[in-house]
C-alpha cells in the first residue's frame, strides 16, 4: 500500500454497519478522481464486532485496502474558534492531514476550529458544519470535504446548502457540527471569533 491511504471512517454499532450507502458513494467517487475503474465492496468486506460502538477505519489507496476497528469514544465539542486559511485544500479524505493539523493547533482554549476559506465557511478539522438560522439548517455549499452525514442530511430535506461567510454566525441561532460517528450535534457554547 501507498503511503498516502485514502480512508473511510465508519459507524459500527452492535455488528450493523451505519449508512454503507454513503461510503461506499464517497469512496467510488474518490477512486475515479484517481483514475480508477475498480472498487472495493463494502458490505463485502467489513464485519464488525457484534456488541459495542466501533470507528471503523477502511484505508485505502487504487490496488489496495487495510481495516481497522477501534472501540469508539466521542470527543466533546462545545466551541470553535473561527480561523482564516485561504490554501487549505482537502477534496479528498487522506490520511495525510498535516494542513488540517496546523489548523487545529490555532484552536486555543476552544475543541476545534471553523476554517474559513476565501470569505466562506467550510468546517471543522473532523466535521462538516451546520447554522440554524431563521429556522433553518444551512450547511456550506462547498465544504472542504463532501461528507457522508452531511450527504445524507441533505438527502432527507433536513439541511439546505448555501454560501455562508461569517457574518452570518451573529444571527444563528444554532451551530452544529456533523460526521459518520457523532451524527449531528449542536456545539453548545458555538463559535469563538
Amino acid at each position: 500500500m501507498k503511503a498516502d491511504l485514502l480512508f473511510e471512517t465508519i459507524r459500527c454499532e452492535d455488528g450493523i454497519i451505519q449508512h454503507l450507502p454513503y461510503h461506499q458513494k464517497r469512496l467510488d467517487s474518490s477512486l475515479r478522481c484517481l483514475g480508477c475503474e475498480n472498487t472495493f465492496h463494502l458490505k463485502d468486506l467489513i464485519t464488525p464486532p457484534s456488541k459495542g460502538v466501533y470507528r471503523c477505519r477502511f484505508l485505502y489507496d487504487t490496488t489496495d485496502y487495510r481495516i481497522e476497528f477501534h472501540p469508539y469514544t466521542p470527543r466533546p465539542i462545545s466551541s470553535l474558534r473561527l480561523v482564516f486559511d485561504d490554501t487549505i485544500h482537502y477534496p479528498l479524505k487522506y490520511t495525510h492531514r498535516d494542513h488540517l493539523n496546523q489548523l487545529f493547533e490555532r484552536k486555543e482554549q476552544c475543541d476545534d476550529v471553523l476554517i474559513v476559506k476565501d470569505g466562506l465557511i467550510k468546517e471543522t478539522t473532523i466535521a462538516n458544519i451546520a447554522l440554524l438560522v431563521d429556522d433553518q439548517w444551512l450547511t456550506p455549499q462547498t465544504p472542504l470535504l463532501y461528507g457522508t452525514t452531511r450527504a445524507r442530511l441533505l438527502d432527507e430535506g433536513f439541511l439546505l446548502p448555501a454560501l455562508l461567510s461569517p457574518n452570518i454566525i451573529d444571527k444563528a441561532q444554532k451551530v452544529a457540527i456533523m460526521n459518520a460517528m457523532v451524527g449531528f450535534v449542536e456545539v453548545e457554547n458555538g463559535i469563538i471569533t
